[in-house]
């Protein structure tokens, strides 16, 4: 693959280990690609009549995703790289493939980390990353 072939990097973020990992390599990637970040947490959302009631939770999730995306973007920005940021709702694996495959914004890489914030360390991929890695036609850099 040439370094210009790389102008669009997707990192999914949820503030694990991993995630902030992988989002160290697409810095390393965009700088020698000069390639721009986009930063997408994804909130798994239950359906309506299973959430009635709990607007307070969702607030939170979305005050976790502001401060996950913006620490992100401090990271980014002392590395001298563009980040811009997306908080989705819904499916994670699924919102992360739909976003990379946008045909008006359609992206280049997807960097992820191998496990999210899960609690199944014995799993060599998260089932989200696993998702990704089958889903996507674009190329997948997963980052343990």
């Amino acid at each position: 693959m040439q370094s210009n072939s790389i102008s669009k990097i997707l990192v999914p973020i949820d503030g694990s280990k991993n995630s902030i990992r992988a989002l160290e390599m697409a810095i390393t990637i965009s700088k020698n690609c000069k390639a721009k970040i986009t930063g997408v947490y994804c909130m798994y959302t239950q359906s309506y009549s299973e959430t009635r009631g709990v607007s307070s939770i969702s607030n939170e999730m979305k005050k976790e995703a502001r401060t996950v995306l913006d620490n992100a973007k401090k990271t980014c920005g002392k590395a001298g790289v563009s980040f811009t940021t997306k908080i989705l709702q819904g499916n994670i694996g699924f919102n992360i493939v739909k976003t990379a495959h946008q045909k008006n914004n359609k992206f280049d890489l997807i960097v992820i980390g191998s496990r999210g914030r899960s609690s199944l360390k014995s799993m060599f991929l998260g089932s989200t990353s696993n998702f990704v890695i089958h889903e996507s036609s674009i190329p997948v850099l997963i980052v343990k």
